[in-house]
């Protein structure tokens, strides 16, 4: 269930919050919110991506037959043996 919340501002930085949040291609309530619930330790959904991570998203696209385990594994012996 969402509800209103009213803050008090600066005119200059909720301008500069409403500009970052448009090109993150989301709303400046969005935004607040998902920094209280990491500020606060709730967990966030899984649906709930920070910028950082829609913005990578599909970045890089991985071979098919690429074997995750297989990677760390040898990554991992590599590093502490």
């Amino acid at each position: 269930m969402n509800t209103k919340l009213t803050l008090t501002i600066e005119k200059s930085v909720i301008e500069r919050a409403k500009r970052y949040a448009n090109k993150k291609e989301r709303s400046l309530s969005d935004l607040v919110e998902s920094y209280l619930k990491a500020l606060t330790g709730s967990s966030i959904n899984s649906n709930d991506n920070t910028p950082i991570v829609k913005a990578l998203r599909g970045s890089y696209k991985l071979p098919k037959n690429f074997d995750y385990k297989k990677e760390l594994t040898d990554s991992l012996l590599e590093k502490y043996l």
